[in-house]
């Protein structure tokens, strides 16, 4: 089968000739309909999450038909993965996909759809009115926390990020304010604190965290998804004091719940309350996907298909 394959460590992955992937016990083999691209894809392919044989099949997410109904897959059983003709699977960790939902769409709810919404009704469960705070809210899971953050209840959602014309567009999906992020992070975020965030969900840590976790009230909760930004050098005791910070995976969150959250967003992106840009590439087109990825967040879900 055609595939995109990794085939030594921090490469791009290369179009071939793959092993069609054979089914064991509890295990499935299943058609590719569509695989997400993220920047997880790009970190397990330096090495990052850990030695990494190869050569392997790219791809940790996507879409696929099982027993003729479309399901979203978490993750495929190594050497396999969701950029390719087919993949191996197993069947209990899959979420259905409803019809009407576009595979597209589908995969973008998956790892960025969960990164953004989990956060919010998982470990922050807004109770209504809340002041909330999405550092690096022009990515796609960005965009999907700032409607979330709405949709939960939220009382005013500020998305932060570095560019103005990406994020004025938030204006029109649920942000009330905007706050862009240059040179001194903590005054523009100073401008648009208010009392102080109540809830602050970040995917880029670094100084714009920081600038965050000192603009927030007492009994507030930071949710960390991702570090785009850098690591945090200098961290005082102070600035925690009566707040809660949370480090968040998908992975350590219980299967069913991500399954309630898939379904949930599924729901809202069906009614128009939910939305994002996607941007398919053929399978041969790895490459240029792989190159838009590493540039940065390209503000739209890349989607590999088969």
């Amino acid at each position: 089968m055609r595939a995109a394959v990794i085939e030594e460590l921090g490469a791009t992955p290369v179009v071939r000739e793959f092993d069609e992937p054979v089914a064991g016990e509890g295990q499935a083999v299943v058609p590719v309909l569509a695989g997400g691209l993220n920047p997880a894809d790009l970190a397990m392919a330096s090495g990052a999450f850990g030695p990494l044989p190869t050569p392997v099949v790219a791809g940790l997410e996507g879409i696929a038909t099982l027993d003729g109904r479309r399901v979203y897959f978490p993750g495929a059983i190594r050497p396999f993965g969701s950029f390719a003709e087919r993949t191996l699977i197993d069947p209990a960790v899959t979420f259905p996909v409803p019809d009407g939902l576009d595979a597209g769409v589908a995969v973008g709810l998956g790892i960025a759809g969960l990164a953004a919404w989990l956060p919010l009704a998982h470990h922050v469960r807004l109770t209504g009115g809340e002041r909330v705070l999405v550092l690096g809210a022009t990515g796609v899971a960005g965009r999907i926390a700032v409607q979330g953050a709405k949709l939960l209840g939220a009382g005013h959602v500020v998305a932060a990020g570095r560019r103005v014309e990406a994020l004025t567009p938030l204006l029109a999906v649920g942000a009330d304010a905007i706050a862009v992020l240059g040179d001194d992070a903590g005054s523009a975020l100073g401008a648009q604190a208010g009392e102080g965030f109540d809830v602050v969900v970040d995917f880029v840590f670094g100084a714009p965290f920081l600038a965050a976790l000192g603009h927030s009230r007492r009994g507030a909760r930071l949710v960390v998804v991702g570090a785009g930004a850098g690591p945090v050098r200098e961290f005082g005791f102070g600035p925690l004091q009566g707040k809660t910070v949370i480090g968040h995976s998908n992975g350590s969150v219980p299967l069913e719940v991500r399954r309630r959250a898939y379904e949930t967003m599924a729901e809202h992106v069906l009614a128009g309350r939910i939305a994002f840009e996607v941007e398919r590439f053929p399978l041969e087109r790895i490459a240029e996907a792989w190159r838009l990825q590493a540039q940065g967040s390209p503000h739209r879900k890349l989607v590999i298909v088969p």
